[in-house]
């Protein structure tokens, strides 16, 4: 057997050094490399007669009418989960979910196993960190004992492909987690970049090859992102994130990646007492508790993926005590934020230079499409003027540089979703505006950041004006 090599791989990145050195290149990150052995198996010699080449021969692609279009899919019958996986899980698939502790990963799948084990699907869930009877006291908790689920506690990659060729192939295995994985393959110990790839890769190629669809959960690091090589995201057919903040009781699953379905596609839950329920009305579920009588607050008419919500955006202006203003905002992009301000001021002759701004998105939500320009920037006219806006109204519009509104897609899909909840009126962009079926709402069209300011400074006229720049400002007077 050969030797097996030694080398210094990053833990961050997984960047592969002959030699330690205390910065990565690849990444920019400090005393991150550590000394792991690779590989000590030899690849078999690709001999131009062997299996080997016959396995990875080509084919023409106009010989390959025969096969089916669409991949087939198992549905796991939960309306949310099928949404963000394209319609359910599609047979040989790989799916790397990844998620805060906590948040409830193995809630959803022990769920999700149950389902498809009541459909009489064979699905073997196998946890690393967790003994048998903890994953049945989990079960227990969400009446689920009942299900006809395999559960196993193991870490070794070669038993548990092992007992997996036992009987016929499972139609689901759930792998919690790959970073307690390993396998004899790599001599170095559980939770390495060369262990994390070397493991998934194993278990990649046996739902290739027995077409079972594979979950691996995966644990995040202190900045959101799933831990381990990254190689691994790229191995993967699906990358999903389940999101959510412990001070609200919704979760998130966002698909990141899909190769079989839509990308950025969210699916809504509940958590309960008994478990993960779901969300078939996620607007008014972000809008629950709204208080429209008071200023500083703004309806936004975005998208998730396909789904249309509506959220609502919280601005307080304060004029601030600091020499240089506080900027704070949650669900939103800071940077963002200072380029909504600097037009405001720029085009709009708002002066916000010496204000503090808070911005907010209610419900925990994070908001990353820049539809959300226009709700941002009422919002802060409002809580700066001290005039609330119309309860019965929604927004939605990009905002240029130049102080310009410019339209969004799916306007008519926001549009019908604003209706459905009972909004009579909605403020966008002019340009397309026309071609656009307004659900019977009654719209008001900007072409600048200009109009919004005039709109917001007409509903103003009885209490203070806005700080206004330039020479018929009361104040520069």
């Amino acid at each position: 057997m050969a030797r097996a090599k030694q080398s210094f791989v990053c833990q961050a990145c997984g960047a592969v050094y002959q030699r330690w050195q205390g910065k990565c290149d690849a990444c920019n990150e400090w005393n991150t490399l550590v000394e792991e052995a690779g590989a000590t198996g030899q690849a078999a010699p690709l001999t131009s007669g062997g299996a080997r080449l016959k396995k990875g021969r080509p084919f023409k692609l106009e010989g390959l009418d025969g096969l089916a279009l669409d991949a087939p899919r198992l549905p796991t019958g939960i309306a949310e989960l099928d949404r963000v996986t394209g319609g359910g899980f599609v047979r040989g698939s790989v799916i790397l979910l990844g998620g805060e502790p906590g948040i409830g990963k193995s809630t959803l799948l022990i769920q999700a196993a149950a389902a498809l084990a009541h459909g009489g699907h064979r699905t073997v869930y196998i946890s690393g960190e967790e003994a048998a009877a903890q994953i049945r006291l989990r079960a227990q908790r969400l009446d689920l004992t009942h299900a006809p689920v395999e559960l196993a506690s193991e870490t070794s990659v070669e038993d548990i492909l092992a007992t997996l060729s036992l009987g016929a192939a499972p139609k689901l295995v759930i792998i919690d987690s790959i970073q307690t994985m390993w396998t004899e393959v790599v001599e170095s110990a559980p939770g390495t970049v060369t262990q994390v790839r070397a493991s998934a890769q194993a278990l990649i190629r046996y739902a290739k090859a027995t077409g079972a669809a594979v979950i691996l959960v995966g644990h995040v690091t202190k900045d959101g992102q799933i831990a381990g090589p990254r190689v691994v995201e790229h191995m993967v057919d699906a990358v999903c994130s389940f999101e959510g903040d412990s001070a609200h009781q919704f979760r998130l699953l966002r698909a990141v990646k899909n190769r079989y379905g839509a990308t950025d596609e969210v699916g809504v839950f509940e958590m309960t007492g008994a478990g993960l329920s779901e969300v078939a009305n996620p607007s008014a579920l972000f809008l629950a508790g709204r208080d429209p009588d008071q200023p500083g607050t703004a309806v936004f008419a975005g998208m998730e993926g396909t789904r249309p919500l509506l959220t609502e955006i919280q601005a307080l202006v304060t004029p601030s005590a600091l020499p240089t203003p506080r900027r704070a905002v949650v669900g939103w992009d800071q940077s963002r934020l200072s380029m909504v301000l600097a037009v405001l001021e720029a085009h709009g002759g708002i002066r916000l230079g010496q204000h503090d701004v808070y911005l907010n998105v209610a419900g925990g939500l994070k908001i990353i499409e820049p539809a959300a320009d226009l709700a941002v920037a009422s919002a802060l006219l409002s809580s700066l003027s001290g005039q609330p806006l119309p309860a019965d109204t929604v927004l939605f519009g990009e905002i240029s540089l130049a102080g310009a509104v410019r339209p969004v897609p799916h306007s008519g899909i926001r549009l019908k979703e604003a209706a459905k909840l009972g909004f009579r009126r909605a403020l966008l962009a002019e340009a397309g505006a026309k071609d656009i079926e307004m659900q019977g709402l009654a719209t008001t069209t900007l072409r600048r950041i200009g109009d919004l300011v005039s709109d917001m400074a007409v509903r103003a006229l009885d209490k203070p004006h806005l700080p206004r720049t330039g020479e018929n400002s009361r104040r520069d007077r």
